[in-house]
């Protein structure tokens, strides 16, 4: 993964773990299980995600909705409620190369990573599952407010923040935990501590709120479908970045599977630093998967952590102190970001919604699937340097039988203070992530698509331009066969076959 992930991999081989839950006197079949982060050894203090606590609240999960709810103690859960932690061999080791993951893999009751870079070096042994007892329940209320405006109400009518696939028999009641749990953590200490075999203090350092700037890389650790079968997935490693921010709601590429909420999320710079825990894959949207993963942010985590312990019995209120430290500057949660973000906007057409590209003031670049039909009217949202909406409508949208999916939206207002994208002259070829269909089958396959080069359309933008002449965007429709049998996945002969008359 390079050098540059070196503190990184180690702080996250040393810090991810798996917590397992399950009620006294059953067999492992009715346990419940996500990963966590090992916040300290001496004492032994565990931070995981509290979905897999809503079995075992004594007032059932809604207590996790009620108003004014921050924390609730160790004793909101039921006397059955037994906790082991499990984590791998902490000693430095060198980085292993990635694996592919392995498909058709598919287990229940697990709280969301590919596995495609297992940290532990094979062939050593990982640690006896230890007990443990659960301090606190804990959430971060920004994070929940945050995600309610953006995803409450009917805005959440085709998302699906659960474990299962949507064609999983999940009940309504399961739905409607998970779904409370969102937010939720739990700190948990092991018994006994880890300090004996491995040393204590504190195991990760936190990037205060704000101090990693939006697409700075990520690396997301945990193990995909937790406790089932620790020695192939315990603390497998995803990379991504940072994709966007609302407060402490983070959302990233990085690549997650059931199991890994609860997973440590570490920056590169600060070094090691973590940043957040998985809150939950986007998982399906109108049955379809999204590749991007929620994210709480650690910091203010941890700061409702301490103001938990601190009104606690003294004894917890000892281990506020214990916390790990907090390391670099925060940058503000207002950072631009980098000058090409500024130019993305959101493009609305009736009830279909895309991206696009300010490209000019008065002029915008989407995808025909998008914005299909020409004189359509359209409403253009730009974030930077402040929201605004603007209506616009569709000067040009290309046949649906050209390989180029392009639509040309005119605004009837300046998009002020947007910085305008430099075309390049050259591009590289081959993919970028996003989804490719199979007509004849319906599957959609994650992380394939096709890019259309810049320097295709950049002749025809400028000809509109300066002249409002669309010919240049016309010629789009009657591409050359060699970009049709490129767009149809088909292999072109390299020379015509001969007769053998």
């Amino acid at each position: 993964m390079g050098r540059q992930w070196g503190p990184s991999m180690r702080a996250a081989e040393q810090a991810g773990c798996v917590v397992s839950a399950s009620r006294a006197g059953h067999s492992k079949a009715g346990w419940w299980s996500c990963s966590g982060v090992i916040l300290s050894r001496s004492p032994g203090l565990v931070l995981c995600h509290g979905g897999i606590f809503t079995p075992f609240l004594r007032a059932g999960s809604g207590v996790l909705t009620a108003a004014g709810t921050a924390f609730l103690p160790g004793d909101s859960c039921g006397d059955d409620l037994r906790l082991h932690v499990q984590w791998g061999p902490t000693a430095e080791s060198p980085a292993v190369r990635a694996e592919p993951s392995r498909p058709g893999l598919s287990m229940p009751r697990c709280a969301g990573l590919e596995p495609s870079a297992p940290s532990r070096p094979r062939g050593r042994p990982l640690q006896p599952p230890r007990p443990a007892k659960l301090l606190l329940l804990l959430s971060c209320p920004a994070f929940r407010a945050h995600f309610t405006r953006l995803f409450g109400g009917e805005a959440a009518e085709h998302w699906h923040f659960v474990s299962a696939a949507p064609d999983d028999e999940v009940s309504e009641e399961e739905e409607e935990d998970q779904l409370r749990a969102l937010g939720w953590f739990a700190l948990l200490r092991v018994q006994p501590g880890l300090q004996a075999e491995e040393g204590g203090g504190p195991v990760v350092a936190v990037a205060p709120l704000g101090s990693v700037p939006k697409g700075a890389p990520l690396l997301a650790c945990g193990s995909p479908f937790g406790a089932f079968c620790p020695d192939i997935f315990l603390n497998t490693l995803s990379r991504g970045v940072l994709s966007n921010a609302a407060g402490p709601l983070l959302l990233t590429d990085a690549r997650c599977l059931p199991g890994t909420e609860g997973g440590g999320v570490f920056a590169a710079r600060p070094a090691g630093a973590l940043v957040a825990l998985v809150a939950a894959p986007l998982c399906w949207k109108a049955r379809e998967w999204v590749g991007l993963t929620l994210l709480c942010a650690a910091a203010p985590l941890l700061h409702a952590a301490r103001a938990a312990l601190s009104s606690l019995a003294p004894d917890s209120a000892a281990l506020a102190a214990l916390l790990p430290p907090e390391v670099g500057a925060p940058r503000g949660l207002q950072d631009p970001g980098p000058p090409w973000a500024a130019a993305a906007v959101l493009v609305e057409c009736g009830t279909v919604w895309g991206s696009g590209v300010a490209v000019a003031p008065r002029l915008v670049v989407t995808c025909r699937h998008v914005a299909p039909r020409e004189m359509a009217r359209v409403l253009v949202h730009s974030t930077a340097p402040k929201n605004v909406a603007i209506w616009g409508h569709v000067v040009f949208a290309t046949q649906e039988t050209s390989p180029y999916d392009i639509a040309v939206v005119r605004l009837e207002e300046d998009l002020d203070g947007i910085p305008r994208p430099v075309p390049a002259e050259h591009f590289h070829e081959g993919m970028v992530t996003s989804n490719t269909r199979d007509n004849n089958t319906g599957a959609t396959y994650p992380h394939l698509n096709f890019s259309i080069p810049i320097t295709v359309l950049q002749p025809a933008l400028r000809q509109y331009s300066q002249t409002g002449d669309l010919g240049g965007f016309r010629e789009l429709d009657q591409a050359a066969e060699p970009v049709r049998v490129v767009w149809r996945l088909q292999q072109p002969l390299p020379q015509a076959p001969r007769s053998k008359l």
